[in-house]
This record gives structure tokens, C-alpha cells and sequence, in this order.
């Protein structure tokens, strides 16, 4: 994997990482209280993220900041200037 990130959302952190620097894997699920499992994946099984929102649905939430920040990495914001266009 290359590139290995946690996200935390409502009390619980999601380890992923990228691989080939574009896909997403899914490793783990934990409580960020007390680092209990809530769900763990071997390796060579990690779900993608649409895997990940299909065997766990009710994660919403987490699934949805894990996208963001693969998207803020993939495609950093950057200022709208001259010969920038944001598209709607």
C-alpha cells in the first residue's frame, strides 16, 4: 500500500491507503475511544470504498470523509484565477 491515512468520524477511525496512488483500500474500523476492532480486513481482501459502503452501510458518514480526503490529496483546492475555471 502506498500511502496509509486514518479518518475520524462520529467516534470512529477508519484506516485506509492508496494503492497504485488511486485506489482506495479499506484495512480496519475502529472505536477511537479505546482502539477496539469494529471491523478488520485481511490483506489481498481490503474492500474499495464502494465495497466498504456496501457491506457496511450504516458508515456512511466515514465513507463519505474517507472520499473527501481522497479527493482533496488526488486534487488539492487551489486558488481560482486566471485561467482557472470552476466548474458546476
Amino acid at each position: 500500500m502506498d500511502d496509509v491515512r486514518r479518518t475520524e468520524v462520529d467516534g470512529l477511525r477508519v484506516t485506509w491507503g492508496l494503492v497504485q496512488h488511486h485506489l482506495i483500500a479499506i484495512v480496519a474500523v475502529h472505536d477511537a475511544s479505546d482502539a477496539s476492532p469494529v471491523v478488520a480486513f485481511s490483506p489481498g481482501n481490503y474492500p474499495d470504498l464502494a465495497q466498504a459502503r456496501e457491506l457496511l452501510p450504516e458508515l456512511a458518514r466515514l465513507w463519505d470523509a474517507v472520499r473527501h480526503e481522497f479527493w482533496a490529496k488526488l486534487i488539492p483546492p487551489g486558488p481560482l484565477g486566471a485561467g482557472r475555471r470552476a466548474w458546476a
